[in-house]
């Protein structure tokens, strides 16, 4: 059950992040469409607000207001829904994923999570939506097996684990009131993407991406735009509080299968890609992911070998909640996707 006549402010957290800077872009060019009469983001610093205004098309006529402040600061938090009307919905895009200590991660996406829900509950939200992960649930058991709309906890590692506390405090909340729904992308790619997302198409192009066995193990991916679009159905959403939706593509792909697409996009934009090559052993996949927790339980993090020992793992699921309850039907096919985010490195001046 949706609807899209809000006609309120709008609040997104996290605004200056990849998904957050796409949504603002969104809501700028579609504030009368989607019935949202303010944005009101959310960033850490002067720099982020410079990357949220840069997000923006030009002559946008969105009523925009920044806010400066940390969701790990109760006091700033206090502050963001003080300075809102009386009714507003959430987009809680706030998080961190490669944190320098183990500690980040607990911080923002669990302990600050929990803030923010029960300060949007006392505050008036009208609708919260809340971006979690695939990573409270882990990796699927074997290649063929997806996850489902009502998979059970299993986390992965400290991200995981943090995600699924952030998970277990938006329930909490709605069990207190909270009109709150949950966003779950897996590996999500596109415009605004950060600096990791270009060493991928860097290592394609080169030939160097590395594959772990025959790349039979499969992923689910969103395009950035296909996200969006989720999320935004989720706002709308007027059934039972609490559901979560998986957003990603129809069908997860093999690894193998994303190395090649996104090779033939980088060919078909005019780059010259090398054959990739660079198969590894399993036991490599494994090797890494025993450093990479007994690492993080010394509370420390290496993004490279986190990545590393996650790279021969299938994470796959299942989209078709989404499509009965929200009508979300990804727009975006991997091909195209990946095209258009390798165009907007070019425009960006970003060397791949």
């Amino acid at each position: 059950m949706l609807n899209n006549s809000t006609n309120t402010p709008l609040i997104i957290t996290g605004a200056a992040g990849w998904l957050g800077r796409a949504l603002c872009s969104h809501v700028a060019l579609n504030a009368e469409r989607l019935d949202i009469s303010q944005l009101i983001a959310l960033v850490r610093d002067s720099e982020e607000q410079v990357l949220v205004q840069s997000s923006l098309p030009k002559d946008n006529k969105l009523d925009l207001r920044i806010i400066t402040g940390d969701v790990t600061n109760t006091s700033d938090i206090d502050r963001l829904f003080a300075s809102s009307p009386s009714a507003f919905d959430l987009v809680h895009t706030a998080g961190i994923i490669h944190p320098k200590k183990i500690a980040e991660l607990f911080a923002v996406n669990e302990t600050a999570t929990k803030n923010v829900m029960q300060r949007a509950l006392h505050s008036g939200a009208r609708r919260v939506v809340h971006i979690s992960s695939n990573s409270p649930f882990g990796n699927n058991p074997h290649t063929h097996d997806t996850f489902r709309a009502d998979e059970p906890f299993n986390p992965y590692l400290a991200y995981g684990a943090s995600k699924m506390g952030g998970e277990i405090a938006v329930q909490e909340t709605v069990s207190q009131g909270l009109n709150a729904v949950i966003v779950r992308p897996p590996w999500f790619y596109g415009p605004f993407q950060p600096a990791r997302q270009t060493t991928f198409f860097s290592m394609v192009k080169s030939g160097k991406f590395p594959v772990f066995g025959d790349g039979t193990q499969r992923r689910s991916m969103v395009f950035i735009d296909n996200l969006v679009d989720g999320v935004c159905r989720a706002r709308a959403w007027e059934g039972e509080p609490g559901r979560g939706w998986w957003i990603a593509d129809t069908q997860a792909y093999r690894v193998s299968e994303i190395v090649e697409t996104v090779g033939r996009a980088l060919t078909d934009e005019g780059h010259i890609v090398k054959k990739n090559r660079l198969r590894l052993p399993h036991l490599l996949g494994q090797v890494a992911e025993t450093a990479d927790g007994f690492i993080q339980r010394t509370g420390r993090y290496v993004q490279q070998l986190h990545v590393l020992g996650e790279m021969n793992k299938t994470i796959a699921c299942d989209i078709s909640s989404a499509t009965v309850d929200l009508g979300y039907v990804p727009a975006v096919d991997l091909y195209e996707g990946m095209r258009r985010s390798i165009r907007w490195c070019a425009q960006q001046g970003i060397e791949l």
